[in-house]
């Protein structure tokens, strides 16, 4: 069965191989659970290979300037650790992304303000 784009959505990971690094987009059922998701991709039975949008590749251990491609397929066995990009260390509560709200108007306005 063919997913729809409108049953997917797309998450930005990182992606660790043996040799590379891989920066890019997946796209994940939008009816998994979100703390599921990349989960769920990765132990598909009937996956054999992970598609990436959007992918940047860098040689493990290298700087420079990595490979860019619209698409890539990458072999499920070969992932040693997938995650998103922007997950941060812990999850903010509500409340705290109301505190960090507040505190960015605040910064603002003084930033805003003439010095004495």
């Amino acid at each position: 069965m063919t997913k729809q784009p409108s049953d997917t959505t797309p998450v930005e990971v990182c992606i660790v191989t043996k040799d590379h690094e891989i920066k890019g987009t997946v796209y994940v059922s939008k009816y998994t659970k979100s703390n599921r998701e990349l989960t769920e991709l990765l132990n598909d039975k009937e996956r054999r290979f992970l598609a990436v949008t959007n992918a940047e590749i860098i040689a493990q251990g290298t700087v420079g300037t990595p490979k860019r491609y619209d698409f890539l397929e990458i072999h499920i066995d070969s992932i040693i650790i997938m995650h998103p990009a922007s997950q941060a260390l812990f999850k903010e509560s509500s409340k705290a992304q109301e505190d960090i709200a507040k505190f960015r108007e605040l910064r603002n306005k003084l930033s805003q303000t003439k010095p004495f």
